[in-house]
């Protein structure tokens, strides 16, 4: 058996590098220099150091009395593929804040800062400044700090062209403030804020459906290419909603995320409580029934994996209902009031829509 060459046999004068192995240091620093400018646009009180340096320092505000820090991960999912496909990256950075933020709000937490995580085989400096640009986007809607993240080249580990992202959201509650859904009771109203589409979850059915069906993504889909449908940014609810905490009691928040109404709601809901959801409460978005339809997607399912266009509920009392739809409609929010919080009957779902 052939034995490897050593040092000495290999070619003379030849010597690898890590740009030869296949990262670029240089294009990393570029990268480094354009999202301090970037997310520059996204300092808020409380950041004491950002980008650069090995770790972000963060002080919470002092107008806090009792502070909890409330921190929640995620990433886009296959959402990406079609990011991918279209050659659009300017939007996924905001559905990758919206994802966190969205979770952390729900517990009545303000976002402080954000971290991403952009992982390539190969940097492409203009692709990966649009997507840092869409998280710094996210970030200002949100009201909260970039103030780092990680940049991954591993050649190899990603087929040309497609990267991976995580993001991680950390924000800040009064420990009496804190929203766990516990105060919630038999004859509480259900508020649905109206999503911007499919946010990022069900894209693996919905490339599916793609395929099969051989879609053009540049067909017109209601007056808009279909592809910048399916592409449209998570809606981000922390500015809104935040401001309602200030004006009315709201007893509980579910992010529609994956498992849609069915599987949100029962998350903040004690296990003798039911949401009796009316199906005709909220206009259901064309492209749902597009997906059904062109898919052959049951209703079950539908449910189950979209967010139908709800993507964020609010439980408040029956008192409160037409005060929180006002303060949200002002806020530029379609509300619509979906349904009412009643008492369980044995072996009945926690969610039922009628």
């Amino acid at each position: 058996m052939a034995k490897p060459p050593s040092p000495s046999e290999a070619q003379p004068g030849v010597g690898l590098t890590y740009r030869s192995a296949g990262v670029d240091i240089d294009a990393g620093d570029r990268l480094v220099d354009g999202i301090r400018q970037i997310a520059s646009r996204t300092l808020r009180d409380g950041v004491l150091a950002g980008i650069g340096g090995f770790g972000a320092l963060f002080e919470v505000p002092k107008r806090f009395r009792n502070p909890v820090l409330v921190s929640s991960t995620d990433g886009v999912g296959t959402k990406l593929k079609l990011a991918f496909r279209l050659g659009r990256h300017d939007t996924v950075g905001i559905d990758l804040v919206a994802m966190s933020v969205n979770d952390i709000l729900v517990q009545g937490a303000e976002p402080l800062f954000f971290l991403d995580y952009f992982a390539c085989g190969h940097l492409d400096v203009a692709t990966a400044t649009a997507v840092i640009a869409g998280i710094a986007a996210g970030c200002e809607q949100a009201g909260c700090a970039l103030v780092g993240g990680e940049t991954a080249e591993m050649p190899g580990m990603y087929p040309p062209g497609e990267y991976d992202l995580a993001g991680f959201a950390v924000g800040v509650v009064e420990k009496d403030r804190i929203i766990d859904g516990s105060r919630i009771a038999a004859g509480d109203a259900v508020l649905g804020l109206a999503s911007s589409g499919a946010h990022s979850n069900g894209y693996s059915l919905i490339r599916r459906i793609l395929e099969r069906e051989a879609v053009d993504l540049g067909s017109d889909f209601h007056g808009r290419p279909l592809g910048d449908v399916l592409l449209a940014p998570t809606r981000i609810y922390v500015k809104p909603v935040l401001a309602l905490l200030q004006q009315v009691e709201v007893k509980g928040l579910a992010h529609i995320t994956g498992g849609g109404l069915l599987e949100n709601l029962p998350r903040i809901l004690s296990g003798g409580l039911t949401a009796e959801l009316e199906s005709d409460a909220w206009p259901r978005p064309p492209l749902f029934a597009w997906l059904q339809g062109t898919g052959g997607v049951a209703e079950q399912e539908m449910l189950r994996v979209f967010n139908c266009g709800i993507g964020m509920a609010l439980v408040v009392s029956e008192a409160t209902v037409e005060r929180a739809m006002q303060h949200l409609h002002a806020a530029g929010e379609n509300v619509f009031r979906i349904g009412r919080i009643r008492a369980r009957r044995p072996g009945e779902a926690q969610t039922v829509i009628v």
